[in-house]
């Protein structure tokens, strides 16, 4: 098998309509950067981060419950950020960045994680709650 020349290989490009709609939903999301750092390297899973938790790691903003933080792992599949760690068994209860994940959290480490307006809180919400279910 041959092996691959890493120093070859092309980003992936995506629009500009793309990176704003997951920028957006990482910025609005309840989690800090901290958790998406630590998942460049290994997948994080719910019960790290739920509860308590979940805020001492610096993971959350505020303690929240399984479901909720799984809700919000599940829009960031939706818009491309994140992804599920797969098994021999299936599908676990971790989590990984995407390629874009990846793009937006080194964005991220070279400018201020700043805090989401009323606008993006709205577009957010709008985005995810009316959109199309296909």
């Amino acid at each position: 098998m041959p092996s691959v020349d890493s120093s070859n290989l092309k980003p992936f490009v995506y629009t500009q309509t793309t990176l704003l709609r997951a920028e957006r939903s990482l910025i609005c999301s309840p989690f800090h950067l901290s958790l998406f750092i630590a998942m460049r390297n290994q997948s994080v899973s719910v019960s790290a981060i739920a509860s308590e938790k979940g805020v001492k790691q610096g993971y959350t903003k505020r303690p929240l419950s399984e479901l909720a933080c799984d809700n919000a792992f599940d829009w960031l599949i939706e818009v491309g950020v994140l992804r599920r760690e797969v098994d021999g068994q299936g599908i676990t209860d971790g989590f990984r960045l995407t390629p874009l994940g990846h793009q937006l959290v080194e964005k991220f480490l070279d400018t201020s994680w700043n805090s989401p307006s009323w606008g993006d809180r709205f577009n957010n919400a709008i985005t995810r709650w009316l959109r199309l279910p296909f």
